[in-house]
């Protein structure tokens, strides 16, 4: 893996941080889309992992593309009008393909401005707690583009149809409080309290079986897609899994024991 996404692991959670503070964290490059893609293909065998957090270096979570590459002609924006959209399928589309269909849960933790890509990789997460300081835009219509990595797809299941129109077709940007408003973030805390907030959540998580999570994750996944009956069909393979498995056993042992000590008292 390269050096823009640094991988830190502790215990089960996996904390991921883009570090190009100097450049706001700005996507630009293919050895950085190539990072994403190597760390999750890295979490997806590791059964360690259950829970993923990610964020940026500095004060920016990530500032979407890099506009001197958009005016120069370079990195996704070299070529002819075929090779950008090669560019755009062979490159910053897998961010989307590997981060969003990653196993276990994630978490962005947004420290600061999310602009364009930025803000779309981060409603690639699973969760988005927010900074006081951080900032939102779907800003391409800003540029004259449109969202290229996955935007138009990821914004309505999150805000609804309305509201991602509007930020799609304003590229207006919005503060914290107002993402917390329309359902973009789940919580917004003080900056100093950001890392924090985001690891107690993810231990949280962590606390629970890792098969269960990985489960549960993938039929919310497949819920936003596949009709009712074949939900039901995935949950009754998975359930079927999930009590063979020691940590159910263990856990209703628990339970058990806790609720018998509960009715001695």
């Amino acid at each position: 893996m390269g050096d823009f996404l640094q991988y830190e692991q502790d215990g089960a959670v996996v904390t991921l941080t883009m570090n190009r503070p100097d450049e706001r964290n700005a996507l630009s490059g293919h050895g950085q889309y190539r990072d994403f893609v190597e760390a999750c293909a890295r979490i997806k065998v590791d059964d360690s992992v259950s829970v993923v957090i990610l964020t940026g270096a500095g004060s920016a979570f990530s500032a979407g593309g890099n506009v001197k590459d958009m005016r120069d002609r370079k990195g996704l924006s070299a070529g002819t009008a075929y090779e950008v959209r090669n560019n755009y399928r062979r490159d910053i589309q897998n961010i989307p393909l590997n981060l969003y269909d990653l196993d276990v849960p994630t978490i962005a933790a947004v420290n600061g401005a999310a602009i364009g890509a930025g803000c779309d990789l981060a409603c690639m997460c699973d969760i988005r707690i927010a900074s006081e300081r951080a900032k939102f835009a779907e800003s391409f219509v800003k540029l004259g583009i449109i969202p290229g990595d996955g935007g138009a797809w990821l914004l309505p299941r999150l805000v609804g149809q309305s509201k991602a129109a509007e930020l799609t077709f304003t590229g207006d940007t919005i503060d914290a409080v107002e993402a917390l408003a329309c359902g973009l973030v789940s919580k917004v805390v003080p900056a100093d309290d950001l890392m924090d907030e985001a690891r107690a959540l993810a231990d949280r998580m962590a606390a629970n079986p890792g098969h269960s999570l990985r489960m549960a994750k993938r039929l919310l996944r497949e819920g936003q897609h596949v009709r009712l009956d074949t939900l039901l069909e995935m949950s009754a393979a998975f359930q079927a899994i999930a009590h063979h498995t020691e940590e159910h056993d263990q856990a209703i042992d628990t339970l058990l024991a806790q609720l018998e000590a509960a009715r001695r008292k």
